[in-house]
């Protein structure tokens, strides 16, 4: 039984969804966030897993945006490196459509609040819980609460009281421009061996989200635009103008998942807060929506929501970055990303399998298995070394970590 309210500190799509889910069910929300909805430096592509999700609470017919028609796989040198193109569009229509992030989380905050939250535009300085319950000092006093979720993103101050904060190797530093005046149907991906990632550009109605993601811990902000500014050179039309962004996406090890903590005593953490982001691609809005579904089930469901709450992202999530995880540790190198667009350009059955992988409706379990049907079989060998020198990589990593910390 919830009498007090819920509260969620963040208004993105994890702390609106599970508004939503807690609202409609006619528990009583304070949603905490003084700056949302804003643009956030994304790509802004929802996956079609996510906007299934999405199509819960809002009208994606209202949410101004572009339905992906084909998708453009580079890698090598950004002149005439190996690349391939593919149509995008499924039989049902668009598989991934890309929005302004300010657009899309406004359609689901205002439906968090029609169903009953209500959005306090106040900054959340700190957070107390005790057997009593949770108190919440805001900028302009103080709030009582039964629950709080944390959807505040990676710099979270809930997992900051609770957890700890993300360390400089769990995160990816993200860094890019909006080209405004410019933009059109296509995706644009180009993997990189050196700094290890890629660059992508997605169309959105008036402009391109372009950006470049690399490890926070091997890379700095300047070399990461240095990159991304000579591959615009080569391969965007001119813009009217060019907006820069920076900002940190949380990247798990696949290690890091065997422990992963996300809820506790009257707490829980969400989305970005949580660390589900996808380790490869960095694709976090769609288990932004569903981490934030599955705590507002464990909260309505009765017993531990904590231990419910944990248990369903062990069952439901944890899984699927953990194997995202494993693949991410030699992806980008020269060899796999060459063959993969070789494949891409050759064969069908694999372009079926890639559009299915950015619909977000092919999981990693199967991804291997997929991939040795398509006879593309040197591929499928190289994607299980993948697997296996990842989690390798990871648990030597994590040993090391561990061994540090025993001697301090």
């Amino acid at each position: 039984m919830v009498s007090r309210p819920i509260a969620i500190v963040g208004a993105g799509p994890a702390g609106c969804m599970a508004a939503w889910h807690l609202a409609r069910a006619g528990a009583p929300v304070l949603i905490f966030d003084p700056s949302h909805p804003r643009e956030k430096p994304c790509g802004g592509g929802v996956t079609g897993r996510a906007l299934a999700l999405a199509a819960e609470a809002i009208d994606l017919g209202s949410v101004p945006a572009v339905a992906v028609a084909a998708a453009r796989f580079a890698s090598g040198d950004f002149r005439d490196g190996p690349a391939a193109e593919f149509g995008v569009d499924g039989a049902g229509g668009a598989r991934l459509l890309v929005t302004s992030r300010r657009v899309f989380d406004r359609a689901l905050l205002d439906a968090a609040c029609r169903a009953g939250a209500v959005h306090v535009a106040l900054r959340v300085r700190e957070v107390e819980v005790s057997a009593a319950g949770v108190t919440l000092h805001t900028t302009a006093g103080r709030h009582d609460a039964q629950w709080v979720l944390g959807a505040d993103g990676p710099a979270s101050l809930v997992r900051r009281r609770f957890l700890a904060p993300f360390r400089r190797d769990q995160l990816t530093l993200a860094v890019g421009v909006y080209a405004r005046g410019v933009t059109g149907r296509r995706v644009l991906v180009h993997t990189l061996a050196d700094p290890p990632g890629y660059i992508w550009s997605f169309p959105r109605p008036d402009h391109l989200a372009i950006g470049i993601c690399g490890p926070a811990s091997g890379e700095t902000p300047a070399r990461l635009r240095a990159a991304l500014d000579q591959w615009v050179a080569a391969t965007i039309p001119p813009a009217s103008r060019l907006d820069p962004y920076s900002w940190p996406i949380p990247s798990l090890a696949y290690g890091d998942f065997a422990d992963a903590r996300a809820a506790g005593s009257r707490w829980m953490l969400a989305g970005d807060a949580a660390g589900l982001v996808d380790p490869l691609t960095r694709e976090g809005i769609y288990f932004a929506l569903e981490s934030g579904r599955l705590a507002a089930q464990a909260v309505l469901g009765g017993g531990d929501p904590a231990a419910g709450y944990q248990e369903a992202l062990r069952r439901d999530i944890y899984p699927e970055l953990a194997r995202a995880a494993a693949l991410k540790a030699r992806f980008f190198s020269s060899d796999f990303s060459d063959l993969l667009v070789e494949g891409l350009a050759r064969s069908a059955a694999v372009r079926a399998v890639m559009v299915d992988l950015i619909a977000g409706q092919q999981p990693y379990r199967t991804l291997r298995r997929r991939l040795v049907s398509t006879l593309e079989v040197r591929l499928a060998w190289q994607l299980a070394k993948l697997q296996v020198t990842g989690v390798l990589t990871s648990r030597s990593s994590r040993r090391g970590r561990e061994r540090a910390a025993h001697a301090r």
